[in-house]
């Protein structure tokens, strides 16, 4: 039974008309991505240093556009169904060779057909589960490096808090010597200005104590 003509394959397709590359060349690349979805069609192409990889990648950013805007796909659930290079012209040069004899140049050239489509629903349905699944775990990382960076943090707070405890509690003493030598300080002064005013409080009673004693003397020397 034959199959499927080439050009009644199904999906939307992007067809490159005489590329000057020879079709070897491409079907290297195409080889690469075929059956891929786009986004990691895309990403091989991208890491891929052929020649026809540049070629080939752009190729493919026309055929999901075409599908995107004509067939309204959604370029996510697109895979590359099939993609294929055809041989074009050939131009022939002569190059001159020795004994006046000339050598043949080929300058080959191919046709590329990039068809892309949307991928089955098994398919659709186990890219969703692992989306899910990369989505959970990721959110699982974020989660567990917040807990341990709040649990950094705590512990930094907890150290400088016992920083800070011990800085003030190797300079206590010497705060509390200090107001110690300033109360002492403070009590000699008063102490001292206490004594001047007792002492300005007796001289006054022993004068008049020493008068009375005066008086008391010459009355007893004019009674005699």
């Amino acid at each position: 039974m034959p199959g499927v003509k080439t050009n009644e394959r199904p999906g939307t397709r992007a067809v490159l008309r005489h590329c000057r590359m020879s079709a070897t060349k491409a079907r290297v690349v195409l080889n690469l991505i075929r059956g891929q979805d786009v986004d990691h069609a895309a990403e091989i192409l991208r890491d891929t240093s052929r020649e026809a990889a540049e070629i080939v990648g752009k190729l493919l950013a026309s055929a999901v556009a075409n599908a995107v805007h004509n067939d309204g796909e959604d370029a996510e659930e697109l895979y590359v169904s099939a993609c294929y290079a055809d041989e074009g012209v050939t131009l022939k040069r002569w190059r001159p060779r020795a004994r006046g004899r000339a050598t043949r140049i080929r300058k080959r050239g191919c046709h590329i057909t990039i068809i892309v489509s949307r991928m089955p629903e098994d398919r659709l349905a186990r890219r969703r589960a692992e989306r899910q699944a990369a989505g959970a775990q990721r959110q699982r990382r974020v989660a567990e490096s917040r807990r341990r960076a709040d649990l950094a943090g705590r512990l930094s707070r907890r150290r400088h808090a016992a920083e800070a405890a011990a800085a003030l509690g190797a300079e206590q003493p010497e705060v509390e010597l200090a107001a110690d030598e300033e109360h002492e300080e403070r009590s000699g002064e008063r102490g001292s200005s206490q004594a001047g005013t007792v002492a300005r409080e007796e001289e006054p009673e022993t004068e008049a104590g020493d008068v009375e004693d005066d008086d008391a003397d010459g009355e007893s020397e004019k009674g005699e």
